[in-house]
């Protein structure tokens, strides 16, 4: 690993403009979606920290917004398939209207963990944000309600996304060069 992130970088697949641009425009979809109505942003940590952060300054509308923590990757680049969700919850989800605020769907796993564990909490309802969306990996039938962007079959990093807990605070979304993760 180099001191110089970018030099890890093999391709620029999503630039800061394009992500700033397509944030604004999901912000504005939420906000059109949700009038009236106060949502619950559910973050999923540690990837969404950058992206809940854009989006919900996007979103016009008062917002509750809480954390927690789901994985499956570990220090890995490809999922174990097993799922640990660490929340207390010590917020109320029962009858509020839940958007889980995700930074990549790929293999569905994770997501389809969150998803029925919040259903079991019994939110009035439950919609999943996306910023990235990569169906070319998925194991497990799921779609997000709002998503940023397609994705490559690349292994990204960037805009919140990391390797080994690296590179999440690069300004865009790249493909890391094979040898840095392989």
């Amino acid at each position: 690993m180099s001191v110089n992130m970018e030099n890890d970088v093999k391709d620029i697949i999503f630039s800061e403009e394009s992500i700033r641009k397509r944030v604004r425009e999901l912000g504005d979809k939420i906000t059109s979606d949700y009038t009236g109505i106060s949502p619950l942003l559910l973050g999923v940590l540690k990837g969404c920290f950058v992206f809940l952060a854009d989006i919900s300054r996007s979103i016009k509308l008062d917002c509750e917004i809480r954390f927690l923590t789901a994985s499956s990757y570990g220090f890995s680049s490809v999922t174990s398939g097993k799922v640990k969700i660490e929340s207390d919850l010590d917020y109320e989800i029962k009858g509020r209207d839940v958007i889980i605020i995700e930074d990549i769907l790929d293999s569905g796993v994770t997501l389809t963990a969150l998803r029925d564990f919040i259903t079991e909490c019994r939110p009035a309802s439950l919609k999943i944000c996306a910023l990235l969306d990569k169906p070319t990996r998925r194991q497990v039938p799921i779609e997000a309600d709002y998503l940023g962007f397609q994705c490559p079959d690349e292994f990204v990093v960037g805009y919140g996304l990391d390797y080994a807990e690296r590179y999440r605070n690069l300004p865009f979304i790249a493909s890391l060069k094979p040898e840095i993760y392989s």
